[in-house]
């Protein structure tokens, strides 16, 4: 056996190290972020979830230190989309930003819809973005201008067509409450996405519109579409002298929209807590918030314990509107 000075030197260092390594433990996980970051948006281009990320993706881009690309994959109700996320690596790197479409989608569509996703569990809440106010629209062909003349327009011409970002979204549980409450027949006709149904609305294709503010505004503001009604509590700033659905005696047509951007469950609290603040920082930046009033959504932010009570109460509503009103996927 070799017990030269030289050998037993070389063996007592390589213990020695050894020895290091094991007392400094598991090698540090990788800083957040450390590549890409990835806000996937259920919803075609265009919308007003594609427009509020794309805004937000560029502000925070640079505090981050890395890209932060927009990828839309529509379909399923925002479940698609939601689905994808959900079997991400739970990093932090792949985000979802999406309305609280994804929410309600699984009480209207057909079980396993999205690839069997469960919101609630598969995904965990970062931040609430903004809200924006749901509206009932009319192409100027209708010739209507309030709920009233709606209502005597429905009554003489069964089967109006309203279009909707999508089953499940909460503009077809507008529609649909609204046809309760009015006693009235109307076709509900869905589409992927806000801006494929706005689209639809400008050309005629369907008379009536329901839709969030901020993917129809500036359309609004030119005269292409006619303002019925806001279908919330209040009246909005936006528009402010657009009476509620209730106003015009219509109780009980309220239907709230917000944004949320959720990551994998697992995903580490430094990674949300991080990104958290970054979209914070950016929704008080000035053009942002002017970016987001023009295409009519009102900026909110906070933690993500805002957003997760946003969720809870929206699934348990609209699981009680859903069964009340037998909405399901047409």
């Amino acid at each position: 056996m070799n017990t030269s000075p030289l050998s037993r030197r070389a063996t007592l260092t390589c213990l020695g190290a050894a020895t290091l390594l094991a007392l400094a433990g598991p090698a540090p996980a990788q800083t957040f972020p450390g590549k890409t970051v990835t806000l996937v948006v259920p919803f075609p281009a265009g919308g007003g979830p594609d427009l509020a990320a794309r805004v937000l993706a560029e502000k925070i881009a640079p505090k981050l230190g890395q890209a932060v690309v927009v990828d839309n994959k529509p379909g399923a109700g925002a479940l698609l989309g939601a689905g994808q996320v959900a079997r991400s690596p739970a990093d932090g790197h792949t985000l979802l930003f999406t309305p609280n479409t994804m929410v309600i989608s699984p009480h209207v569509l057909a079980a396993g819809a999205g690839g069997n996703i469960d919101v609630h569990k598969d995904l965990v809440p970062v931040i609430a973005p903004a809200t924006t106010p749901m509206s009932l629209l009319a192409h100027p062909s209708l010739g209507v201008k309030n709920l009233k003349e709606l209502v005597e327009a429905a009554k003489k011409s069964p089967g109006i067509p309203y279009g909707t970002a999508g089953n499940g979204s909460p503009m077809h549980f507008a529609g649909e409450m609204f046809k309760q409450s009015a006693k009235v027949d109307l076709l509900h006709v869905p589409y992927r996405g806000v801006a494929p149904s706005v689209t639809a609305a400008l050309g005629g294709e369907v008379k009536l519109l329901y839709v969030a503010l901020g993917g129809a505004l500036q359309h609004i503001k030119a005269s292409k579409l006619v303002p019925l009604a806001l279908t919330e509590k209040s009246r909005s700033s936006l528009l402010p002298d657009l009476p509620t659905a209730a106003e015009q005696g219509f109780a009980g047509v309220e239907v709230n929209a917000w944004y949320g951007v959720f990551a994998p469950a697992g995903t580490p609290q430094a990674a949300i807590a991080r990104i958290n603040q970054e979209i914070n920082d950016a929704l008080k930046l000035p053009e942002v918030r002017e970016k987001f009033t023009g295409a009519g959504l009102e900026v909110l932010g906070g933690t993500p314990q805002v957003l997760a009570d946003f969720m809870k109460a929206d699934n348990q509503r609209y699981g009680n509107i859903a069964r009340e009103l037998k909405i399901r996927a047409d």
